[in-house]
């Protein structure tokens, strides 16, 4: 069972309830700063965890009712800090575990990135993963003063992007760097060469001017939920991280995907595929209950309302709260239909899908004593399959560490994670499976 930390470089993650939290607010430590970052890293490399993840946003929504009030009172993944310039202070602090996240495609040059990642890859000594996405809200792009184009133009930009950063890795042979002193001879320029690359997107000359890094580029990472974005992640994909409430759904999103891999000619081993979960523990299962309640129980409707309608890019002001989800046939809610519904597949109203996606995203709750949890994350993978999860806390910090302290032993026990790291790069890491 792989595990990795899902992280924000701002006050909420998945959960709004967050910034709220006493426990959070107690902690002393600031969402801004540095030190916390690098705390989380060494505890998650404590539970030998496989990475800790960022997502970003460079927006702040105001998909609902038109306003940027809503997710600014609430803390709606707004703000959110660039989190690439904290994977080398992360690295720094540790030794083993991956520093990932996530870079749009869609307002940059391959040559820029393939260049920052190489360089991240040598700064973290192979532990870097980027997360690779397209961006579907209109307002980066109006950052960006450019237009969206539609969904599958998205993609086939984005395979022409990745495809320009290989040629670009791959412009540097692994023995182009000779550091003869004598001759003089610092690279053998006969391994070392143009790509040429002129596409339909991209023209880039190269070569890259940074030498082949320790994975030869990043891990890549994906999130994708469309057809699209599924056919890009079974492509590329190093690990997948996919929000599925029910384990039924996410069986056939881990089908799926493995499938399109064999099809594609990977190895459907090669890329493993993590459940968002967010885990509330307690001592008993009643102190559980309560601190689920309790933080549930800060969740604003609104606020779960705009984030909502920032992710699926649609304004949920026009629905009454009490229409069902699953019967809207909105083209942008088709990608969150598998959020809509409850555990026994009946459908739930826009507020309590707003009100659950304001408390976890639609991640689902694992509630219990850490012999619960332990049960809960094994049962949900004996159904979906899957490969491990993505784990989200609901304050931070304290969350993280429970987990680590407390969890990660018992899955140790069950011989369900690893008890060492193997391996030196992220990639390495993510393929261990003993």
């Amino acid at each position: 069972m792989h595990l990795a930390q899902f992280l924000v470089h701002g006050p909420t993650y998945h959960s709004l309830a967050m910034w709220r939290h006493p426990k959070t607010a107690a902690s002393g430590y600031d969402w801004s700063r540095p030190a916390l970052y690098q705390h989380i890293a060494r505890v998650c490399e404590r539970g030998l965890f496989d990475m800790v993840f960022f997502a970003d946003l460079n927006y702040i929504s105001d998909t609902y009712k038109g306003s940027l009030e809503p997710a600014l009172r609430y803390a709606s993944q707004a703000p959110e800090h660039d989190p690439v310039p904290l994977l080398s202070w992360m690295a720094a602090a540790t030794k083993h575990i991956g520093v990932a996240a996530t870079f749009s495609v869609s307002q940059h040059h391959p040559f820029y990135a393939a260049r920052m990642w190489a360089t991240l890859d040598h700064l973290t000594e192979g532990r870097a993963g980027w997360n690779v996405v397209t961006s579907i809200n209109p307002n980066q792009d109006a950052n960006f003063g450019v237009e969206r184009p539609p969904a599958d133009l998205r993609y086939d930009r984005a395979h022409e992007f990745i495809e320009v950063c290989r040629k670009l890795w791959n412009s540097w042979d692994e023995d182009a760097v000779v550091m003869d002193r004598d001759s003089p001879t610092f690279a053998d320029a006969t391994k070392v060469r143009r790509i040429e690359h002129e596409g339909r997107f991209f023209k880039s000359r190269g070569p890259l001017n940074v030498i082949r890094s320790p994975q030869n580029g990043p891990a890549i990472l994906q999130a994708g939920t469309s057809p699209k974005g599924v056919d890009f992640a079974a492509q590329y994909a190093d690990a997948i991280f996919a929000i599925q409430p029910r384990p039924q759904d996410a069986a056939r999103y881990f089908a799926g995907i493995k499938g399109r891999m064999s099809e594609l000619g990977r190895d459907p081993d090669e890329c493993k595929i993590l459940f968002g979960a967010q885990p509330i523990i307690g001592a008993t299962d009643a102190e559980a209950r309560e601190k689920q309640e309790f933080h549930n129980s800060l969740v604003p409707i609104e606020g779960g309302m705009a984030i909502l309608s920032a992710h699926a890019d649609f304004d949920l002001s026009k629905f009454s709260p009490d229409e069902l989800m699953a019967t809207r046939t909105e083209p942008q809610l088709q990608r969150l239909k598998t959020r809509f519904l409850k555990p026994s597949g009946e459908s739930m109203t826009v507020r309590e899908v707003a009100q659950r996606h304001g408390q976890s995203v639609g991640l689902p709750q694992f509630v219990g004593t850490p012999q619960s949890i332990a049960d809960q994350m094994e049962a949900f993978l004996e159904t979906a399959g899957g490969d491990g999860f993505m784990l989200s806390p609901i304050y931070c910090p304290g969350a993280i560490e429970e987990f680590v302290d407390l969890v990660v032993p018992e899955l140790q026990c069950r011989g369900l994670v690893r008890t060492e790291y193997k391996g030196r790069t992220l990639r390495d890491v993510l393929r261990q499976d003993d």
